[in-house]
């Protein structure tokens, strides 16, 4: 099996939530090792595309290393190695927008175990073959390795490792960070190619974490990915507002090479390249793992991620001498921190403001593996779950994901500040006041609150609302920002020409969103219910309220003179009810609600009702050709049928469109759930009696 797509089969089973508790070697026919072998192959090749390239891991450093030490064990010994392995070279690709260069020299990787052991099987092979050494120790960096080239002591070029031998030239963006000299000092080589490591701060990346959540927006999982998403940006304005950082640790390559790693460093600062203050020279492996065991103590102190250490042969002839593999040099080794496991630290504490104006604390953590996954945000729930743990910034804490999907922090384990955290009077993000109603704290702004308003907007077209395909979160940023929607019924006042202006709409997308929004004029009562964002009204409880009151009208005019009617829906009890009076009712969403409806008009809901499905359960996942979801689900309903949103094993069958869910697919196949398309749906639609075509 071979990756011949962007991405991997998720079948899988080494892709998501991977097993690392492998069988012994010698229980493994060789035909079953090949099989493993190619699942491993195609499944580390999807991950180092989606840490290299896309930035988005799917699984943690260690389960990584896992996959990645079983391969080799199996292709050692099995005799199975084949150059198009990821043993056999650096995983990475270059990215669209980027021109590809080509290294000067060879950027490989380097060999690593979390192990003691395996660190002196380095030194002994390194004294067997080149005798008595000294090593440069040095933290090992967690952020972006890359290529600067300088000649006549100017910046010529700056390339990401990429693959190892070619990578993407971002020499306008690194330009943009302070520490990147434009131009060496001193007495430097005629051309120059070192190795740097670009990183986000600790504290900047947190503070810049708390910015993005204050805005809505999803925060970066830990400070590498924020720089990795950086140093990629296409627009280096972008690059130049956020807080990078590098550091120097190695020749490429030099018209004049020194003797030995110690006397480069020592020259670096001398040209204006910025090296790390923790390096240390020792004589002997002892020495080393000592350095190691020092600075994983240190290791939360320091202002930058580090995963290990990396020790470094000091005599450059030696270096020579030792080599290399296809993936790494043989004269340096890293040795590995373990995991952070749960416990971590709280370094901030933002606030969340959600479409429905409910203000969420927020624990910006320090990152740490919670079930496999590195986590560095948790939920404080509110005000008084806070109060109820006492917890603060600066504070240790254990961190547990419900569900094994949200983090949360469960409880204080060390406890380094004074009193609890205690909400802000104002809303970080439009200042209006913030008022309690119990354990709940809410935003008063409703939608002139930018938070608010970027996340109606953005639920208003997702596929719970209308649909409207082309309008995410990225683009309902840019089209907020850009001053042309400030409110949901500014997406019906868009003009071609405001949208092909912006930078990464052709005519295309531009085409296919304003056909979209013209599509969307005369919504299902359902879908337009749900896209308004009426607190605990998604689809279902909007198909219950349509199916009692048959219009939008009927709909507002109970919720505001008649809440008690209300409770008589399904789905529908007293705090549901009241959540829709207040909606209604309130002065803000009642201009924002008048102002949608000069440009839309949703349809009557007036379906003759059948038993013709009675006693069948339904999910549905992705697009449907010629109906919404919403429709769908009504369409099984109206005639007896259940629609629920997540598959069972009470689900009859789960009906597939494109684009669809795989966590849907997932459970079906596990609940033994037939797994029907579009057109395979209609066709049991049709001989059950029902035409969804006269819905």
């Amino acid at each position: 099996m071979s990756l011949t797509h962007e991405t991997a089969d998720e079948d899988n089973p080494y892709l998501r939530n991977p097993p690392t508790d492998f069988a012994p070697l010698e229980d493994l026919s060789e035909d079953e090792a090949r099989e493993q072998i190619a699942l491993l192959r195609e499944a580390i090749r999807e991950h180092d595309r989606r840490y290299y390239v896309e930035n988005d891991p799917i699984v943690a450093d260690r389960a990584y290393d896992a996959l990645f030490t079983r391969l080799q064990a199996l292709e050692d010994e099995f005799d199975l190695s084949h150059p198009d392995s990821p043993t056999r070279s650096v995983g990475g690709e270059p990215i669209e927008g980027f021109d590809t260069v080509e290294h000067v020299a060879p950027m490989l990787s380097i060999d690593n175990s979390g192990d003691a052991a395996d660190v002196r099987e380095f030194d002994d092979r390194v004294r067997r073959e080149v005798g008595e050494v000294d090593y440069v120790c040095e933290p090992k960096f967690d952020g972006v390795s890359m290529e600067f080239v300088y000649e006549d002591g100017r910046l010529e070029r700056a390339v990401t490792r990429g693959d190892g031998r070619e990578g993407d030239d971002v020499t306008r963006n690194a330009r943009t960070i302070g520490s990147v000299p434009q131009r060496l000092h001193g007495d430097y080589p005629d051309f120059l190619a070192v190795r740097g490591e670009v990183y986000m701060p600790k504290d900047a990346f947190q503070a810049h974490n708390r910015e993005r959540i204050e805005r809505g927006e999803d925060p970066f999982a830990n400070p590498r990915n924020a720089t990795a998403g950086t140093i990629r940006q296409l627009d280096p304005s972008v690059v130049a507002e956020r807080p990078l950082e590098v550091f120097f640790f190695d020749v490429l390559e030099a018209t004049d090479l020194e003797d030995s790693h110690r006397d480069e460093l020592e020259r670096f600062p001398d040209w204006g390249l910025r090296v790390n203050d923790r390096v240390e020279v020792v004589k002997d492996i002892d020495e080393a793992i000592d350095y190691r065991d020092r600075m994983l103590e240190v290791r939360d102190d320091l202002n930058y991620e580090i995963d290990g250490v990396v020790i470094k042969v000091d005599d450059r002839d030696a270096r020579e001498e030792l080599g290399r593999t296809a993936r790494h040099d043989r004269y340096a080794y890293a040795y590995k921190f373990p995991a952070r496991a749960e416990v971590t630290p709280i370094a901030d504490i933002a606030v969340q403001v959600g479409r429905t104006g409910r203000v969420t604390p927020v624990a910006l953590l320090e990152p740490v593996d919670v079930g496999g996954v590195t986590v560095s945000r948790a939920s404080l729930h509110n005000p008084e779950e806070i109060e109820a743990k006492n917890v603060n910034v600066g504070d240790t804490v254990r961190v547990q994901r419900a569900g094994d999907v949200i983090p949360y922090v469960a409880e204080v384990v060390e406890k380094s500040s004074e009193g609890h955290y205690e909400l802000p009077d104002h809303c970080p993000v439009c200042d209006s006041a913030i008022e309690r109603d119990g354990p709940i704290a809410f935003c008063t702004g409703g939608l002139a609150c930018d938070a608010q308003l970027r996340r109606s907007i953005q639920y208003y077209a997702s596929d719970d609302g209308l649909d409207l395909e082309g309008l995410g979160e990225k683009s309902v940023r840019q089209l907020v920002d850009a001053g042309l929607l400030e409110s949901v019924a500014d997406l019906y006042e868009l003009e071609r020409e405001d949208l092909t202006d912006l930078e990464g709409w052709g005519e295309t997308s531009t085409e296919n969103l304003v056909e979209e929004i013209e599509a969307s004029r005369e919504p299902p009562l359902p879908d337009f219910l749900s896209a308004l964002g009426i607190p605990h009204v998604g689809p279902t409880t909007a198909r219950e309220l349509a199916r009692e009151f048959g219009t939008f009208e009927a709909v507002r005019e109970a919720a505001v003179t008649d809440p008690e009617h209300l409770e008589t829906v399904d789905d529908v009890g007293e705090t549901v009810a009241a959540q829709i009076h207040e909606f209604f009712t309130s002065e803000a969403n009642a201009e924002a609600v008048d102002a949608i409806l000069e440009h839309v008009s949703p349809q009557e809901t007036d379906v003759e009702t059948g038993d013709e499905l009675e006693g069948l359960t339904f999910v549905f996942t992705g697009s449907l050709e010629g109906m919404t979801r919403g429709e769908a689900q009504e369409t099984v309903e109206a005639h007896g049928a259940n629609a629920t949103s997540s598959v069972s094993g009470n689900t009859d069958y789960l009906v597939v469109g494109e684009n669809p869910g795989q966590t849907k697919r997932d459970d079906a196949e596990a609940n033994d759930v037939p797994i029907v398309d579009a057109d395979e749906f209609r066709e049991l639609l049709a001989e059950r009696g029902v035409d969804p075509a006269r819905e």
